[in-house]
């Protein structure tokens, strides 16, 4: 060890000759050390990924290296799926807010589960081989560097003393012992190559996990979107609900203002005075207006609209839509302008605007 600690000090000073590698070896050596580098940090970003929280994280290193099993932690979705069913509880699960709550809940509980799911199959997956590399293999491959880069420093050594040895008997001596170190730095060269060489079935290895990494991750957010479809036609069919309600005056919350351009071209019937609502007295003018079934659409200019989701009649005013429909639509004054008269066939009712595509 001394020996080859002043042969690598007088290297490091220009005062020695170092024996250099083949350079398909040096290429080897490169590779291998890229691969380290950025499995590393692939392996630390893929894990900030799954899990933001730093002290998470560190909490399931401790317990990786206990050997002992880390304990089941609530999702981000799951937490606000509690926290919406139990506020929902407080106001009322009957009442409109609180239907709306635990629906949104149970989709966010949905969404934690396949959070959980993804995270383990991608831990499992891709996170646990890339560990097993820089703990298992890379650690063999540096012991044997360690080993090898000894065994050159020895060689350089002998080499060294060769050249200084002026006696026959001493030249004879540092032969033999060169002989001896070239053989022991040639097997460790060896040895040393092909476990670098392996570096390219770590690749191979990593590119399948790498796919099932990808698939895993497009399975989950598959799921999230088909998760919040649903919810999405789950609250369209609630909104609904809201008209007439006697907590809210408002139309349905799926329902947006008209835009101003589609509005302008829809065609409307003569304009009728509204009159005022006195309580306990019927609003014969405005209940006549807003009566689908005892209007007529306009003699002319009514537009076809595209139906985008199935919306279920809260009454028998309004008209129920199936996705992908067509059907005639037209205003009539004195209506909430986020709503339009629709027509199919002989059924005619009203219909949110929210849930049309207006066509020219």
């Amino acid at each position: 060890m001394t020996t080859s600690f002043l042969q690598f000090t007088e290297e490091k000073l220009g005062q020695a000759e170092k024996t250099e590698l083949d350079a398909h070896f040096e290429n080897l050596l490169a590779r291998a050390d890229f691969t380290k580098n950025w499995t590393e940090k692939i392996l630390r970003q893929t894990e900030v990924l799954l899990q933001p929280n730093p002290s998470a994280r560190v909490e399931e290193f401790l317990y990786e290296k206990l050997d002992r099993k880390v304990p089941s932690r609530v999702t981000n979705g799951e937490l606000l799926a509690q926290y919406m069913t139990e506020a929902a509880n407080d106001f009322g699960p009957g009442t409109p807010y609180g239907k709306t709550l635990i629906k949104v809940g149970e989709t966010q509980r949905r969404l934690g589960a396949a959070e959980r799911d993804f995270i383990h199959s991608a831990s499992i997956n891709f996170l646990t081989p890339l560990r097993n590399f820089l703990e298992g293999d890379w650690r063999t491959i540096s012991k044997e560097r360690r080993i090898l880069q000894n065994r050159r420093l020895d060689l350089d050594a002998c080499k060294a003393r060769l050249k200084k040895a002026k006696a026959a008997e001493a030249k004879a001596a540092a032969e033999q012992e060169l002989r001896l170190t070239q053989t022991e730095f040639d097997r460790q060269a060896e040895v040393t190559r092909l476990l670098l060489e392996g570096i390219s079935s770590t690749h191979v290895n990593h590119l399948r996990c790498l796919h099932e990494f990808v698939e895993s991750q497009t399975n989950y957010y598959a799921q999230c979107y088909q998760y919040m479809l649903d919810l999405q036609k789950q609250l369209g069919r609630f909104s609904g609900t809201f008209v007439g309600n006697a907590e809210s005056t408002s139309p349905p919350p799926a329902a947006t203002s008209l835009p101003a351009v589609a509005a302008a071209t829809l065609p409307a019937v003569p304009t009728i005075p509204v009159v005022p609502t006195i309580v306990g007295v019927p609003n014969t003018v405005a209940e006549s207006v807003l009566n689908p079934n005892e209007v007529k659409p306009p003699a002319s200019g009514t537009r076809k609209a595209r139906v985008l989701y199935d919306y279920e009649a809260a009454d028998s005013t309004e008209l129920a839509l199936l996705a992908d429909e067509m059907i005639t639509v037209y205003s009539l004054p004195g209506m909430d302008p986020d709503w339009l008269i629709g027509e199919r066939g002989n059924q005619k009712g009203k219909v949110p605007v929210t849930y049309l595509e207006l066509l020219s």
